[in-house]
């Protein structure tokens, strides 16, 4: 764990930053759920301000959006220089 945040935070690694906070926001909204579905299930209701969770909805969806878009340009870029070299 110690080797994965300081390959995290150096500046030559092959992690991909928005995935990981992509996946923790993802995560979090998922402990969310589950949480608010033990507590429904007691009888007890969890509240859960909308804009918090619309704040880890977005932060999720931003980050596994640009990571997608990010992994595309990459991938065309790639496919370019091997078509030029082709040539």
């Amino acid at each position: 764990m110690k080797n994965f945040f300081k390959q995290l935070f150096d500046d030559n690694n092959t992690i991909n930053e928005k995935s990981v906070v992509g996946f923790l926001s993802f995560t979090m909204m998922v402990l969310s759920l589950l949480v608010d579905l033990v507590t429904g299930y007691m009888g007890k209701e969890l509240l859960i301000n909308e804009f918090i969770f619309d704040g880890f909805l977005i932060i999720t969806l931003g980050s596994f959006g640009i990571a997608s878009i990010d992994k595309w340009v990459n991938n065309k870029n790639k496919n370019s220089a091997q078509e030029e070299e082709v040539m």
